[in-house]
């Protein structure tokens, strides 16, 4: 795929996570998109504290092997386990290759070891894709702690 497909499916993230708004305060509203052969095949956004956040309400469609899909998320998948489960782990072990993410997460829980966890486990993990755009709308919800 071209620079211009990656971008547009970061756009469709990006639009997934206004959707979450106001559900899922106090956590950041991320969206994700999934896509399989130059098509999305699932999204979601981050649901209600206690709920799927943005990546597992994607993949809860999706069944099987994952490793032809590539996922777009407009915030690192997050390292540990919460009231959900690590998403950087549920991607891990469906088998998803590539990720694009558009901005490092903050949170000093995560702060790198979601992408950290993605590369040692073999994912390639691209960050900065509308990065400026994602950080703008996320920041006020982000925690810098």
């Amino acid at each position: 795929m071209n620079t211009q497909s990656h971008l547009n499916f970061m756009k469709q993230a990006f639009d997934e996570s206004k959707k979450a708004l106001p559900i899922c305060l106090p956590n950041p509203p991320v969206g994700c998109v999934l896509v399989q052969d130059g098509k999305v095949v699932a999204s979601g956004y981050t649901q209600a504290p206690g709920h799927h956040h943005a990546e597992a309400s994607a993949l809860q469609s999706l069944q099987g092997s994952l490793s032809d899909v590539t996922a777009y998320v407009t915030l690192e998948p997050c390292s540990f386990k919460g009231r959900t489960p690590s998403c950087a782990n549920t991607i891990i072990e469906r088998g998803i290759k590539t990720v694009f993410v558009a901005i490092k997460d903050p949170d000093p829980r995560n702060n790198g070891k979601g992408i950290k966890m993605l590369h040692d486990s073999g994912v390639n993990v691209l960050t900065g894709l509308l990065a400026d755009s994602v950080l703008e709308f996320l920041t006020p919800y982000l925690n810098n702690n």
